[in-house]
């Protein structure tokens, strides 16, 4: 039903049968927070700065369409990291015709528009009520669906990038990865400057906003374009996310995630007379403390590294939080064997703080 609903088919996407045996991914109750990635087969550098614009504005259209939120996102030259809030169905204003018109060329052309748009009046017209509420239901089952979202993200990027490079076959190297985040702000904080400082970490960029694809460049870069990123990265506020009629502030919120972000090394300036470049580094007393702490990074360190845990880790949060899946997981879908009787487990590499994760990771948690 859905590749009718997107006039798409798994053929012409080159997408792979889905694999029945999967293990089913672990999801949240009501309003929900995740980390998702997924990266290119082979790990091919295919996004430039064109398709990373075109990936842009699939990924923005596709949140408007289905009311799954974008907290922040950062778009790499072959891969994608999201960090998404998909809202208790519940609360979503269902669709009526003229709302449904208004989203539909957000994701299709002119004439399939039309088409929907003359069913829509035909059944009005003849009075058929029941036809006319299952075309709305067709569109209204896709909305607030992190599946959803992301198989037709995904197929939509599919779609471009085979036109643009004439090929064929599937583009993705699997399903995604997604890790469930708890809706506190040090948890969604701590994802958020992950994903945002993907490009910082590549040494594609000095500083997070001079990456134009990623959210909080977005959200600096002014006008209509940064409403919505500045919107995204203000609902993972502590206030916000107890209250979520809040009107957000976006200075409030700037100045909150900058100085999280930024808590970074120092440059070390270059000396041109002696012919020694700059280079990012850190001062000798941040060494020794370093040493001092047998190793342990502190979580500013560790956003400038790829870190498994954000991708791997399952669920990642508070240990009441993490133990609470845990629990709910182990009794209703027997997730768990016998001999597993807690959930939350520490993670290494760093002071992680009460952060924890369901899975625990033991080999190469902090990368490059």
């Amino acid at each position: 039903m859905l590749c009718l609903l997107l006039g798409l088919s798994s053929f012409f996407f080159g997408l792979p049968t889905p694999n029945l045996m999967r293990t089913s991914r672990l999801l949240g109750t009501g309003r929900s927070f995740y980390h998702v990635m997924s990266r290119v087969v082979d790990r091919r550098m295919v996004f430039g700065d064109r398709e990373k614009e075109v990936i842009r504005k699939l990924v923005r259209n596709q949140e408007a369409f289905t009311g799954v939120r974008v907290v922040t996102y950062c778009l790499m030259s072959n891969h994608f990291h999201l960090l998404l809030e998909v809202p208790d169905r519940e609360t979503l204003a269902p669709l009526d015709e003229s709302g449904l018109l208004a989203v539909l060329p957000l994701l299709y052309d002119r004439v399939t528009v039309e088409g929907v748009k003359q069913e829509l009046e035909t059944a009005r017209r003849s009075g058929n009520e029941a036809h006319h509420h299952a075309i709305l239901q067709r569109y209204e089952r896709r909305r607030g669906d992190l599946g959803l979202f992301l198989k037709e993200l995904k197929q939509r990027i599919t779609f471009y990038m085979n036109k643009r490079l004439e090929r064929t076959g599937t583009l993705w190297e699997g399903r995604y990865k997604s890790v469930l985040v708890e809706d506190c702000e040090r948890a969604l904080l701590t994802i958020s400057a992950y994903i945002d400082l993907n490009p910082v970490r590549a040494g594609l960029v000095s500083k997070p906003e001079k990456y134009r694809w990623c959210g909080y460049a977005e959200a600096l870069g002014g006008g209509r374009r940064a409403q919505r990123a500045r919107e995204g990265l203000g609902l993972m506020l502590g206030e916000a996310l107890g209250d979520t009629s809040l009107q957000r502030d976006w200075r409030r919120t700037a100045d909150r995630y900058r100085k999280f972000l930024y808590l970074e090394g120092q440059e070390v300036l270059g000396d041109a007379d002696r012919g020694m470049p700059g280079r990012r580094g850190i001062k000798e007393g941040e060494v020794e403390a370093v040493l001092e702490k047998d190793g342990q990074m502190s979580l500013q360190e560790v956003l400038r590294h790829r870190v498994r845990y954000f991708c791997d880790g399952a669920v990642f949060g508070t240990a009441d939080f993490v133990n609470t899946v845990f629990e709910r997981e182990r009794i209703q879908r027997k997730r768990f064997g016998e001999k597993r009787s807690t959930g939350a487990r520490r993670m290494h590499g760093a002071n992680w703080g009460d952060l924890r994760v369901l899975r625990d990771l033991k080999k190469d948690v902090i990368g490059t």
